[in-house]
């Protein structure tokens, strides 16, 4: 996409903060990677002054409290769970859908709070994760190229040239679709979903005829044993019934992103309110480039992706671009390197930045790193491979005596066939049964709950939690 002119870039951004925040023409002056190339730049122009005009669909002292909770992850003394779809879609955005992503969610939650006595931040990929990146700006079939598909924020994904223009229309899609999502979030968490007192009832059809479900009904049978003691005690806490829950996705559009940038009025500071959290992925993370100059001076709490190609050298220079004040619970560090190199790759990057002083939360993503194509074309995971790579994340923050701070998945709270092996013994014949992704393959709701357990186990470990966390700070709140 051609560099947006000056006066664009200031009807865009008004100058009256432009000393604390750079312009859009300033940032596509650095070449953005994987950016849309939109045929109309004044359309482009019109949707970005409408979404300024938007209420914020997350508030600034949300942001501020998740970043303290990830201190505490820092520190050692909590758990990220990051999870939900590769790529959402409009079509997707419906109640049964939300609540399923929202449920399994909960239910790791609760295996991982109950099991690890460490409270969890739950974080959701979702309400935004609307947009990939690609390897490819096109792609080829039978002798037809058209745009690539970069998720329903750009294009669709039906293979015909409609389908595939970039439309800038569909950044206003995208706003209203994360709206509706976080309304109906925040009205099941905070509305009875969460409640844990009935964690029998709101799962009882959840893990039915599942290979998990004999150990999800033992821990829920232990949950409601403890409650009920505490209730009778005289202990009745609202933070029983509901539970914090962020958003998150990847900083990817700058249209997007920098018109839902607003000046928080309590500190005079930018926040991106499309989401709590925002992380920059492996293929935009240029120390020199236009998305490290925009996350830099937010307030929101980032994520940086690292994966192979990762140096310790690099790792240390973003972190310290995007903080340089050492702030706690600024950044969280997710290695994707695969089950294969992370015994190898990720020990160098965790000791160059602690030597730094900093505490960091580190975090895995064990999908990225982990996909294969099938013979008949299949993109899909293998669950043992996802379960080595934590394996040998957990191994490595073993030895080096720092805090294997959260994981990070692609997952759904359906019955989908994507990802081969688990409980369910999924194997690749049966991925054409239910695959409905629309970019990578996530894993389904019974291999998430199995992961799940596998992480607690990892987490109850003696030797880990006495190294890396001698003094446990609790509270039902934060379950």
């Amino acid at each position: 996409m051609a560099p947006l002119p000056q006066w664009l870039g200031r009807r865009l951004y008004p100058d009256a903060v432009s000393d604390l925040f750079p312009s859009l023409a300033d940032l596509h002056r650095l070449k953005p990677a994987q950016q849309p190339r939109y045929d109309d730049p004044a359309e482009l122009a019109r949707v970005v002054a409408e979404l300024r005009r938007r209420p914020p669909l997350v508030f600034a002292g949300e942001c501020d409290d998740l970043r303290s909770k990830i201190a505490e992850v820092a520190q050692g003394r909590a758990f990220i769970l990051q999870g939900g779809d590769c790529a959402e879609t409009f079509a997707s955005v419906t109640a049964a859908n939300i609540r399923g992503k929202l449920r399994v969610l909960l239910s790791m939650a609760v295996v991982l709070t109950y099991a690890a006595q460490v409270p969890v931040v739950k974080l959701g990929r979702i309400a935004g994760q609307y947009a990939k990146p690609r390897s490819n700006d096109s792609e080829t079939r039978e002798g037809v190229t058209l745009p690539a598909y970069r998720g329903d924020a750009v294009n669709a994904l039906a293979f015909d040239p409609e389908s595939r223009r970039p439309d800038p229309q569909r950044l206003v899609e995208v706003y209203n679709h994360s709206a509706a999502t976080l309304n109906l979030v925040r009205a099941f968490v905070k509305g009875g979903l969460a409640d844990l007192r009935t964690v029998h009832s709101w799962n009882s059809d959840f893990v039915r005829n599942s290979q998990v479900e004999e150990r999800y009904e033992k821990v829920s049978a232990e949950i409601a044993r403890a409650l009920s003691f505490m209730v009778a005690c005289g202990i009745d806490d609202n933070s029983f019934r509901t539970v914090d829950y962020y958003a998150s996705h990847e900083a990817l559009l700058l249209e997007y992103e920098h018109a839902l940038t607003r000046i928080d009025s309590r500190t005079q500071t930018p926040y991106d309110t499309s989401a709590h959290m925002i992380w920059i992925g492996d293929r935009t993370r240029q120390l020199d480039g236009a998305h490290i100059e925009f996350l830099r001076h937010l307030r929101n709490p980032i994520g940086i992706k690292v994966g192979p190609t990762t140096t310790p050298d690099d790792a240390v220079a973003l972190i310290e671009r995007l903080d340089p004040d050492h702030e706690p619970g600024r950044i969280t560090v997710i290695s994707r390197m695969g089950a294969a190199k992370v015994r190898d790759l990720l020990p160098p990057i965790v000791e160059a930045v602690e030597a730094t002083g900093r505490k960091v939360a580190w975090v895995c993503d064990p999908m990225h790193g982990n996909t294969y194509s099938t013979e008949l074309g299949y993109k899909t995971r293998a669950f043992d491979e996802v379960v080595s790579e934590l394996q040998g994340f957990f191994d490595v923050h073993q030895e080096l005596g720092t805090w294997p701070g959260g994981v990070h998945m692609e997952l759904t709270g359906d019955d989908v066939t994507e990802c081969v092996g688990g409980a369910d013994e999924v194997a690749e014949q049966d991925l054409a049964h239910r695959y409905e992704t629309a970019c990578d393959p996530r894993l389904n709701r019974n291999q998430s709950l199995e992961l799940a357990f596998l992480v607690a186990e990892r987490l109850a470990d003696d030797a880990i939690r006495r190294e890396a966390n001698p003094v446990q700070s609790f509270s039902p709140k934060d379950f």
